[in-house]
């Protein structure tokens, strides 16, 4: 019997709903239904992802398609779908380029200069209104000082270990995402050429990801950088949960998503 495809605007709508499922569980400190939502979330970004592949192959396909003029997708969104798929923070011209090379379409790219009040507005729009959007666009964390990383965008939604940025996370960040753009990058039918150029500028600072081919092999993309992620991951993971720990304690709830900026935070001596 086939499998039944879900409607993207159900995906969508499920997807909305898990975000707001997750953030009451992680406020309500219920660790066991937070990590359970979040892997229920994940699954279904991941179909909304393959649904719009499919979408685009069958537009493809169709030699007269029907205009249909659909809603624009707002920039936020636009940031929150390359969030999800790298799954780390991340720059605003690594935004622009993962969104435009997986999600864009006329009238639908990303320009990083209009991403640089994007996270000013996020913060006001949760101080004034803290929970009324499903997730806000925040900052990553540095470890050190619980200050905004410059120029880091990060999802609410994600546990306060995968924003804190210490000394081995910018590396182990870049190589988590060069495994999903990779892996995503196999899912595809066939490679455009941003798909190829975003592919090859991941590879080209892993050891042992670029073979002999002129073509970037996203398998063995994954696998060099799984190798490498392999030595720094534990010590990264310690540092991040050392401060994510401070954070907790010594933060609230807006400066945990957005830094502290009226002092300097450090542990205790």
């Amino acid at each position: 019997m086939p499998a039944v495809v879900e409607p993207i605007e159900d995906l969508e709508g499920r997807i909305d709903d898990l975000r707001a499922a997750v953030r009451r569980a992680v406020v309500a400190r219920d660790t066991a239904r937070a990590k359970a939502l979040r892997a229920e979330l994940r699954a279904a970004e991941r179909d909304w992802e393959l649904a719009i592949i499919d979408l685009a192959d069958n537009a493809e396909a169709d030699p007269q398609p029907v205009r249909v003029e659909a809603p624009l997708v707002s920039m936020r969104d636009q940031v929150h779908h390359a969030l999800t798929l790298l799954s780390a923070p991340a720059a605003p011209k690594l935004i622009a380029e993962v969104h435009n090379a997986f999600f864009g379409a006329a009238g639908q790219s990303i320009a990083p200069g209009r991403l640089t009040h994007l996270r000013r507005d996020e913060e006001r729009s949760f101080r004034s209104a803290p929970h009324s959007r499903p997730y806000h666009l925040c900052s990553a964390l540095t470890a050190e000082h619980l200050a905004p990383a410059r120029g880091l965008l990060a999802v609410s939604t994600w546990p306060l270990e995968r924003r804190i940025i210490g000394p081995l996370s910018l590396r182990v960040d870049f190589l988590t995402a060069a495994i999903n753009v990779a892996e995503q990058v196999a899912r595809l039918p066939e490679q455009t050429l941003a798909v190829a150029r975003l592919l090859r500028r991941f590879a080209t600072s892993i050891p042992g990801a670029v073979g002999g081919h002129e073509a970037v092999e996203p398998a063995i993309v994954v696998k060099a950088a799984h190798a490498e992620l392999a030595v720094h991951a534990d010590a990264d993971r310690a540092q991040r949960a050392e401060a994510a720990d401070r954070a907790r304690a010594q933060l609230d709830e807006a400066e945990q998503l957005f830094g502290s900026r009226l002092r300097v935070v450090r542990g205790s001596a």
